[in-house]
């Protein structure tokens, strides 16, 4: 009989981490039937919301999850920023990893240990038990060769990053102005900036560390860190596009549906900002004006503004207010005036069914990595409309550096006004750059189609890996190894 290889995976509280994590333990094991996966997750609050759980109740057999005691946060103040929410919870939910850990390999001898690239702090944990301790980082290399390089920038670099006038240089990737850096950079003198540093230095315990990307999009930044091994950096694994295929219905309402239908083939813009992504009252109306200017088609899912410009995703679906409360925040008239062009639909949208319908041509997009990730599996040009974290980052990649997007020009104050998103649109939708950028994407389509057949890249890393694991678990057994690694 043969050897169940046990994995066990660390998650972290972020509704768009836990999508991406999950969808790589539903391909590893359908990849490798004899891995079984245990799924750690910290929580806060009372329980998990229902979106949460409607990810988790979906999973195949053997993936099983362990919902944590939920950390108390009620001594935080009630308007924290949702990063530093996440953030205590994770430093509070390592002594409970900790024993979740223990017990599991007492039980069962782990083979592995996979944490969320958030959550570096599990991999000493591992090392511990002495099991193999991986990170699944679900955003770009770009940023993973940002995160491996953060202390060398730190003690080369003195002054803070925003006041350089050069662009910074990152191994293997395009140079970057200091604006775009994540967040936690924008502060050297900030707690966060030392967490992030911190937690950066912690890859390097990694055996090795899974990327949510593929070759054909990010080669040379890919090819740069695997040469770096001789120096320390951890094994690399492209192993991606990760994207979620499944179609959850939260909403009995197909008016989206119905309208889609109506459109011409990629006439339509898809105007979204993630699981998490808010904007201010004002860039909401110049957002409404700019779309009303442009004289394009457009789907847009709203939700009301919001003064960190992000709120907790673990929350989206649990929205009670009514729909003409939301609306308020639109310009007075807007909604008629563009009923015949537009259509604004409340708080969520199931977004990977909207990218794949015919009728959407464009996505305005905040940047975040699934939805990027999705943009570029269904082959729709992007309007990058960074908002908070790695972003802006993001942005700079797909404009500079793929130039798959058109990137709006923000004012003084740090509004995208209504002239500028109405050029920018008709350009992507109907202009001649908009041509160039489609077909560009369309060549990315192809590569992650590419790197996730039986025999492409990604999915022979992968291959890879688990005959690693599962020859380690057979040696644990006493069996021998699998001959074909």
């Amino acid at each position: 009989m043969e050897t169940k290889t046990h994995i066990a995976i660390v998650t972290v509280p972020v509704y768009s981490h836990l999508r991406s994590i999950l969808e790589f333990a539903k391909q590893l094991v359908h990849q490798n039937q004899n891995i079984h996966v245990t799924c750690i997750n910290p929580t806060f609050g009372s329980s998990p919301c229902n979106n949460v759980k409607s990810l988790f109740e979906t999973l195949p057999s053997n993936i099983d999850y362990i919902f944590l005691p939920p950390i108390n946060l009620q001594d935080l103040p009630k308007d924290i920023h949702p990063a530093l929410k996440v953030q205590a919870t994770i430093f509070c939910s390592v002594p409970l990893i900790q024993d979740a850990l223990n017990t599991l390999h007492s039980s069962s001898k782990l083979v592995a240990v996979v944490a969320d690239g958030l959550i570096t702090l599990v991999l000493p944990l591992a090392k511990k038990l002495n099991i193999l301790a991986y990170s699944y980082f679900p955003s770009t290399t770009m940023l993973l060769s940002l995160c491996l390089h953060s202390t060398y920038l730190d003690k080369t670099i003195s002054s803070e990053y925003k006041d350089l006038l050069d662009k910074i240089e990152i191994p293997g990737c395009i140079p970057i102005n200091a604006t775009d850096l994540p967040d936690p950079m924008q502060d050297r003198s900030s707690e966060a900036y030392k967490v992030f540093l911190e937690g950066n230095d912690r890859f390097y315990l990694a055996d090795g560390i899974m990327v949510n990307s593929f070759l054909a999009l990010e080669e040379i930044t890919i090819r740069t860190l695997q040469e770096k091994e001789c120096e320390g950096v951890p094994s690399i694994y492209p192993i991606g596009p990760f994207i979620q295929n499944d179609s959850c219905d939260k909403h009995n309402d197909f008016e989206y549906l119905k309208f889609l239908d109506k459109q011409e083939k990629k006439s339509t813009l898809y105007v979204s900002f993630g699981s998490g992504g808010t904007l201010s009252h004002e860039q909401i109306i110049e957002l409404a004006l700019g779309l009303e200017l442009s004289g394009q088609n457009f789907l847009w899912v709203l939700r009301p503004p919001n003064k960190h410009g992000v709120i907790d995703d673990l929350e989206i679906g649990e929205y009670n207010d009514a729909n003409d409360v939301l609306f308020k925040f639109l310009p007075n008239g807007f909604l008629e005036r563009t009923k015949e062009k537009g259509l604004v639909v409340p708080y969520w949208a199931p977004q990977v069914e909207i990218l794949g319908h015919s009728s959407i041509g464009g996505f305005l997009c905040h940047c975040g990595w699934n939805s990027t990730l999705e943009s570029i599996v269904h082959g729709i040009p992007l309007i990058a409309w960074p908002l908070f974290a790695e972003q802006k980052m993001n942005a700079a990649l797909l404009s500079d550096g793929l130039r798959v997007a058109i990137r709006p020009k923000v004012n003084d104050i740090g509004v995208i006004e209504r002239e500028e998103i109405g050029e920018v649109v008709k350009n992507l939708m109907v202009g001649e750059e908009g041509k160039g950028i489609r077909e560009r994407m369309e060549n990315l389509k192809g590569g992650a189609i590419d790197a996730l057949k039986e025999n492409g890249s990604s999915t022979r890393t992968l291959t890879q890996l688990a005959l690693k694991w599962k020859n380690l678990a057979a040696t644990k057994h006493g069996h021998p190894p699998d001959p074909d690694i």
